[in-house]
């Protein structure tokens, strides 16, 4: 469920799910970041997916402003196909390192936060984001990108250190 339905309390749950996430991420050694889990997923795969999924959005946005068709979630893909979208993703990142998936997470927070800044409540929430094909507002939109992802995030590092495998 959307904790935030204006931009004041959506950039403040974004800023403190991302520090959240970044505190669990420091106590994240490289090799355990690396290392997949019984699924075949590691940490760095669900930081670099992570950040991708904040471009998506942007370019979601972007899409919909300009008034062409705007893909959900991506070119070829339909919402009933996210395994494999994701495992293509992974697929594609494969040799993306620690460091990197780190950074791109990062400079991602960075462009939403830039974002949300310039919009103002009524751009947020309301209507439904352009292009989108659903009712969801751009500012639940954003949330879903941010703030839930990187709730999701921090609950899969835990369990990584947690078992510390």
């Amino acid at each position: 469920m959307p904790a935030a339905t204006n931009r004041a309390d959506l950039i403040a749950v974004c800023e403190k799910e991302f520090d959240r996430l970044q505190s669990l991420l420091g106590k994240l050694s490289e090799t355990l970041a690396m290392s997949p889990d019984e699924d075949g997923v590691s940490a760095r795969d669900i930081i670099a997916h992570r950040a991708h999924w904040i471009d998506l959005f942007l370019g979601w946005y972007s899409d919909g402003q300009a008034g062409v068709e705007v893909f959900f979630p991506a070119k070829g893909y339909k919402w009933s196909e996210l395994k494999s979208y994701n495992a293509d993703l992974r697929a594609k990142q494969a040799d993306m390192d620690w460091a990197a998936a780190q950074a791109a997470l990062l400079a991602g927070h960075e462009r939403l936060m830039w974002f949300l800044a310039k919009l103002d409540d009524d751009a947020l929430y309301a209507a439904p984001m352009k292009g989108a094909k659903n009712d969801w507002p751009t500012g639940r939109w954003a949330e879903a990108a941010g703030a839930s992802h990187y709730r999701s995030a921090c609950k899969f590092i835990r369990a990584r250190l947690r078992d510390g495998v």
